[in-house]
């Protein structure tokens, strides 16, 4: 059938156009704004690719698939609040911008019909131009981030890194017709259940073709290059601080047809500046067997001292990786210095497991992160390299903790080139959600270090939500993303002494019509002490005390948690403005549903445990809300439906098998049958073979036929995410079929795991529109037999 399409109320705001994404320039003089489309077409997403080593491959452009347009940049000028678009070709696919360590200068990507080139902007003169004749393959690197990818600044921003094809690209075969061929013996690969592996000796021969890169610096004016290594399957390549030596991540053979690349045997090497092999720092085998929620033996996390001339550090595992093996420290940190010779130097054992560091600003220190498994704690220390034995707790806490969250230390690209944590004299800067029991509150912090004493510089206001992007040029100046539940989000500068604020942007209200709409925090007990909260949403002008009790949507996504202190924890903000997406639950409103949104569903205990009471958990939680919102008189507890997108569809499943609270139901891009993730979903630790009880009692195919109200399944013929099979959706509905369930079935050509192409997501708001009309009846009404 064709594709379905919702009113024109819905449609003309699924074609607004979104804000655009926003990326501030190192020193604050500028910030580049990527204009984008929320939905592009179905015809994107059918572009043909390949699915090899859990990579979608166009290989036509040599790069990975593309699932978002972005159409168009623009330059913003902090001082006067000047945007000025880029001249670029029309219909162009533009790549996410990075910035030179100057600031003002910036290199972005833009696809080709025979590749991917780069080019060069200006934000001082709002133009670019192309690199002349440099074509990059990010198939091993993926999109560029604030550090690049497969192209990346030099220290000195006068040249650029990049990761290039070679002139003589290996021939990708045919794929013949021939039998799949696995054999194992004796390996224990416990590992999640990946998808887009490659399956034949000819996937590894495409994926070898395709992912060849080789490595070259390149004038960004002329387009002259050094090559700088030869052909090989590279991840990265990255200058000391210095600029003296190259630091090299690459894969090699033999590959692997049960991890994704990132797992297949790998090198970590350095180089001299002009591409001469030095040290090989890792040359690690495949990691297939690494335990349950271990981590790879040997080194990891290798990486460049930012305020060395050429050293580096890594992490390595004491315990085998194992996270359940006895072990007085679970990883050390190890540094080798120029010129790279003899071993490398122990620096300090970390008692948990270490999760990374970033580098201070003053030479030789870190913040360093690790993370307790048993107790689901989080740590950070200041560690001197130097004197690691004076290490000093800046942070610890519950992982679960979001009201003791003291934020993230802001980091900067330096004018040397060097990425470190911002920090001005003893002080550096900590940037926060700001959970709090009325809501999240966003922070900005000065952290003093000699004292290890916080000053607020700055918290959102109680009457709308202000998230802090960093510093204007001179650092008396911050940069808001401001939005409240009238306004739309809007860029903002603000004074730190209080003194005044200005805005940058007056981006529109993409759908005013619900500007009116009515939303607040709830908060309510579970009926056992612990705390729930959710976000309830009522259509515009609607009054509760004249208007009756509505029909609810409960959208939710369990949690697990260790205490019911934390699980009890408020998490997001009234003073969010709701910006109708898609797939975002708001868009019940249009048709005058009450939305509980963010319906917290913990799952609290023993972290080795706690699914055991899944069951019993997600049901008390969800008779607790639709028990506060009925006698709060707001909604009508016979006409209630739930619904959840990925483990929320699992939850939303299990709700419906196992209770008569909801007359309907609606479950996306889910996960039914946990015999087929038999190594752990989600927080589970233990297999299948070590509790089948519990996998059993917590797949809703094993109750279908006890799952009689009506659900909507919605699923992408195409989602890779890990466990959600697209026949997770299939299997259950056959299944109800069978046992004379009402179920619709929704399969979308091309999607993923998250819808995105206008045509599906309209199609998914048609069908979610009808089902409900479908099955909650009139107020006064009965529901359907």
């Amino acid at each position: 059938m064709p594709y379905a399409i919702p009113a024109d109320d819905v449609v003309s705001i699924i074609d607004a156009p979104p804000t655009p994404l926003v990326r501030l320039a190192p020193g604050g003089a500028h910030i580049a704004l990527v204009h984008y489309e929320s939905h592009p077409p179905v015809a994107m997403l059918a572009r043909p690719y390949l699915p090899l080593a859990g990579i979608r491959i166009d290989p036509v452009i040599g790069g990975r698939r593309r699932l978002r347009r972005v159409t168009g940049l623009s330059v913003l000028r902090l001082a006067g609040g000047l945007e000025r678009p880029l001249p670029l070709p029309a219909g162009v696919q533009v790549g996410y911008p990075f910035w030179a360590p100057d600031g003002h200068r910036f290199a972005f990507t833009v696809d080709e019909p025979d590749g991917i080139g780069v080019w060069i902007g200006d934000a001082e003169t709002a133009t670019a131009s192309q690199i002349p004749g440099l074509r990059i393959r990010d198939v091993l690197s993926g999109e560029p981030t604030a550090d690049g990818g497969a192209v990346r600044w030099s220290r000195d921003g006068r040249s650029l890194l990049a990761l290039a094809p070679p002139a003589e690209p290996p021939a990708r075969p045919a794929p013949p017709i021939e039998p799949q061929l696995e054999e194992t013996a004796g390996k224990h690969s416990q590992m999640a259940t990946f998808q887009d592996l490659l399956r034949s000796v000819s996937d590894e021969d495409a994926f070898e073709a395709l992912a060849t890169t080789v490595p070259v610096r390149v004038d960004p004016v002329s387009g002259g290059r050094q090559e700088l290594g030869p052909p090989g399957l590279y991840r990265g390549v990255e200058e000391s601080p210095d600029g003296a030596y190259l630091l090299v991540h690459r894969l090699k053979r033999p590959f692997s047809f049960r991890v994704p690349y990132g797992y297949f045997a790998r090198s970590v090497e350095v180089w001299s500046a002009d591409g001469r092999l030095e040290r090989v720092i890792a040359d690690l085998p495949v990691s297939d067997e690494v335990p349950r929620m271990g981590v790879p033996t040997g080194p990891r996390q290798v990486s460049w001292e930012e305020r060395a001339a050429a050293t580096l550090l890594w992490t390595e595992a004491l315990d085998g990786g194992d996270p359940v093996a006895p072990a007085d420290h679970r990883d050390r940190v190890l540094r080798m210095a120029a010129p790279f010779t003899g071993a490398g130097t122990e620096v300090l054992c970390v008692r948990n497991r270490c999760l990374g560091w970033a580098d201070m600003d003053e030479p030789a220190h870190v913040l360093l992160a690790e993370y307790d498994r048993d107790r689901r704690w989080l740590t950070t220390w200041l560690y001197d390299l130097g004197e690691p034995e004076q290490g000093r707790v800046l942070s610890d806490r519950s992982a679960d903790d979001a009201y003791g969250d003291p934020g993230t230390a802001m980091m900067t690209l330096n004018p040397d080139g060097t990425r470190t944590v911002l920090q001005r004299g003893q002080a550096i800067y900590l940037r926060g959600a700001g959970a709090t029991p009325d809501g999240d509150r966003p922070f900005l912090d000065q952290l003093d270090l000699p004292a290890l004493e916080t000053t607020r510089l700055y918290q959102s206001p109680a009457d709308s939500l202000d998230r802090v992007i960093g510093f204007t040029a001179g650092g008396q100046e911050i940069v808001l993303w401001h939005e409240s539940p009238a306004t739309p989000p809007n860029l903002v500068v603000a004074a730190l002494d209080g003194s005044g604020r200005r805005e940058l942007t007056a981006w529109p209200d993409p759908h005013p019509q619900l500007t009116g709409m009515s939303k607040r925090l709830v908060v309510h007990d579970r009926g056992d002490g612990v705390q729930l909260s959710g976000m309830l949403m009522l259509p515009p002008g609607h009054d509760p005390e004249t208007g009756g009790p509505l029909p609810l949507v409960v959208w939710a996504y369990p949690l697990d948690y260790g205490s019911a202190a934390t699980a009890g924890q408020v998490r997001g903000s009234s003073q969010e403005f709701t910006w109708l997406t898609a797939l975002d639950p708001a868009c019940f409103l249009l048709r005058g549903y009450a939305v509980l949104a963010d319906a917290t569903m913990p799952v609290i205990g023993d972290p080795e445990t706690m699914n055991d009471t899944y069951i019993e958990q997600t049901t008390a939680a969800a008779a607790a809300h639709i028990r506060a919102l009925g006698e709060l008189g707001i909604i009508d507890p016979a006409r209630v439906a739930v619904g959840g997108h990925s483990y929320g569809a699992f939850m939303t499943a299990n709700l419906l098998a196992h209770s008569d609270l909801f007359a309907a139901g609606i479950a996306r891009s889910g996960a039914y049958n946990r015999t087929l993730t038999p190594f752990g979903f989600q927080a589970e630790r233990r297999t299948f073979w070590e509790a089948p009880a519990v996998y059993d009692q917590v797949s809703p195919l094993r109750y279908a036929d006890r799952l009689t109200a009506p659900i909507l399944l919605i699923h992408g013929t195409e989602d890779n995410n890990s466990g959600t099979f697209p026949i997770q959706s299939q299997r259950l509905f056959e299944a109800l079929q069978g046992n004379g369930g009402t179920a619709r079935l929704v399969m979308l050509p091309h999607e993923g795991h998250g819808y995105i192409a206008r045509e599906s997501v309209l199609h998914v708001l048609a069908e979610q529109f009808d089902w409900l009309e479908r099955w909650l009846p009139a107020a006064g009404g009965s529901q359907p037999g």
